[in-house]
């Protein structure tokens, strides 16, 4: 994620850009949000902070969410078909044959010859269909342009967003505006009211929501009895680092902690195209005793989330007690100014990478750990401007709008029937940890991991990607939609983001062709509109 200089003076040669649709961000939704408004003969400018397009897709996440691949639509459907065709051209397997893939998904084959879809995939292949989307789409798309976020950085008159100006001094005018960012700038700026948090269970009558001491349901807690002091059993020794001093909180309570992000690492095991991790800065062994203690324990699944992508690479995530992801050091990242993004954001890649080089050298690490972690190292080929790591941290959560309808737990469980459908979720309610705690035993543990499963898959309302109108009259939001927290555990998936981009994008064109709101626009005609698109809106 590139973040944007200080040390660049504003020159005189800004500019005024306009037309029809304008999105602020450089994610998935807001590369097939701009396809669809050209695709409906709208003009369209993208406004990126990003120098890379396509946000986690194209980051490191390549072992998609899918959960039901089935009530995966329109155009992106199309963004997996055209990583299928990418993948049936030899060439594409450099690393290793293609028949030696192993073709495992989540619940699903990688490569599906009957739908012509491919679901696993290499960041730098997803980043290339991107790319031809804009270049395909003639898309007008500005990078590194980022919002200036002071209350002078966007002008609205009677509810409707006029113009939003950038940090370099452009100014950016448009009948209809989409955020399309993980964070919700615009929106924030615009006036729209979010929440950032965990809403107690109260708020909305749900179950999964607030806080969830002793909930365990992906095994990313601590099985065995482990001490959090430096001394083990020693309170007057101080915490280890990485644990909070502060109590959990009572279960059900709401509060401002968010799940913990984390960068999802491509690695690569084959000699020639992998670079060995080196000590980072600022390496302290100590601050991984609490690892080393779990493996003491005897803890055996270090490996169980390097999940192969093609090219003997992997998408490796949080697996486990302790891993990938940094527990409780982002509570502040939805609101912080960018300069306090981008130390959260080294913060993460430090503390990582610190990580690997642990695994890796250190020798509180079991000799078969040691030895097997020593194969693997950051690919040559992948992230090439970044060091090859990850341009984009993952953001699971940030701000969440309070829209015209508010997607719930019971919604994301399949349980109801919501109005106005503009798109299907399938995944299951999926929280990371959001804190780690000593209990009152004495013992660490780890809280906010939840995995509950819908009944089948669920339709999202139109009214979530909707601020009131009241607040806003000409903004639609897919990303940070109107949701509470555990909802969005399941809508927050990469697929979702970009059926909702496309759903956003062509409510945005109907509105300004009907000359109404988008919250005035009739559901007849949205809903007919991405029915011809080959949305799926309900079972």
């Amino acid at each position: 994620m590139l973040l944007p200089s200080y040390t660049t003076k504003k020159t005189n040669l800004t500019a005024s850009r306009q037309a029809d649709v304008i999105i602020y961000g450089g994610t998935s939704a807001a590369i097939i949000a701009a396809v669809q408004v050209k695709k409906m003969g709208k003009t369209v400018i993208i406004v990126s902070p990003d120098k890379h397009l396509g946000g986690l897709s194209s980051g490191g996440l390549g072992f998609t969410d899918t959960g039901n691949k089935e009530v995966i639509g329109g155009l992106s459907r199309d963004f997996y078909q055209r990583l299928y065709q990418h993948y049936q051209k030899t060439e594409s397997w450099q690393w290793q044959k293609k028949d030696e893939y192993g073709n495992k998904g989540q619940g699903t084959p990688a490569l599906d010859g009957t739908n012509r879809t491919m679901w696993i995939f290499e960041p730098h292949a997803a980043e290339q269909v991107f790319e031809d989307f804009v270049k395909e789409n003639n898309l007008i798309i500005y990078r590194n342009e980022w919002l200036d976020r002071s209350t002078k950085g966007v002008v609205k008159e009677s509810g409707s967003i006029r113009s939003f100006r950038t940090l370099a001094g452009n100014v950016y005018q448009g009948k209809m505006f989409i955020d399309a960012t993980y964070e919700g700038d615009l929106m924030a700026v615009a006036g729209v009211k979010y929440h950032v948090g965990r809403e107690a269970n109260s708020v909305y009558g749900e179950t999964w929501n607030g806080v969830q001491t002793e909930v365990f349901q992906h095994g990313h807690h601590f099985k065995a009895k482990i001490s959090p002091y430096k001394i083990a059993n020693d309170p007057k020794s101080g915490l280890l680092p990485e644990i909070s001093d502060k109590p959990a909180g009572e279960n059900g309570s709401g509060d401002n902690k968010i799940q913990a992000y984390c960068f999802r690492m491509c690695l690569s095991n084959h000699p020639d195209n992998r670079i060995p991790f080196v000590k980072p800065q600022g390496y302290n062994p100590a601050r991984y005793e609490l690892y080393a203690r779990v493996f003491a324990a005897g803890w055996t699944e270090t490996f169980n989330k390097f999940d192969p992508i093609p090219n003997r690479k992997t998408d490796t995530n949080n697996h486990g007690p302790f891993s990938t992801d940094y527990i409780g050091k982002n509570y502040d990242y939805p609101e912080a100014s960018y300069v306090r993004r981008k130390q959260i954001i080294k913060e993460h890649e430090l503390y990582q990478k610190g990580l690997m080089y642990f695994l890796q050298n250190d020798p509180r690490v079991p000799a078969d750990v040691h030895e097997k972690m020593q194969q693997w190292g950051l690919p040559k080929d992948e992230f090439k401007d970044n060091g090859n790591w990850p341009h984009q941290l993952y953001i699971r959560e940030a701000r969440r709008m309070i829209g015209e309808f508010v997607m719930k737990e019971a919604d994301a469980l399949g349980k109801t029937k919501v109005p106005n459908p503009v798109g299907m979720g399938s995944y299951a309610l999926d929280a990371h940890n959001a804190q780690r705690y000593v209990k009152p035993d004495g013992f660490v543990q780890n809280e906010g991991d939840i995995g509950v499963h819908p009944d089948k898959p669920y339709s999202i309302a139109y009214g979530s990607i909707l601020p009131k109108e009241s607040e806003c009259n000409n903004l639609l939001v897919p990303v940070c939609i109107s949701s509470s927290h555990i909802a969005y555990g399941s809508i927050r998936m990469e697929p979702v983001f970009m059926i909702l981009g496309q759903s956003a994008a062509t409510a945005a064109v109907l509105a300004i062709e009907n000359k109404v709101s988008p919250q005035k626009l009739p559901y007849e005609k949205l809903q007919t509109f991405l029915l011809k698109d080959k949305q799926r809106l309900e079972l």
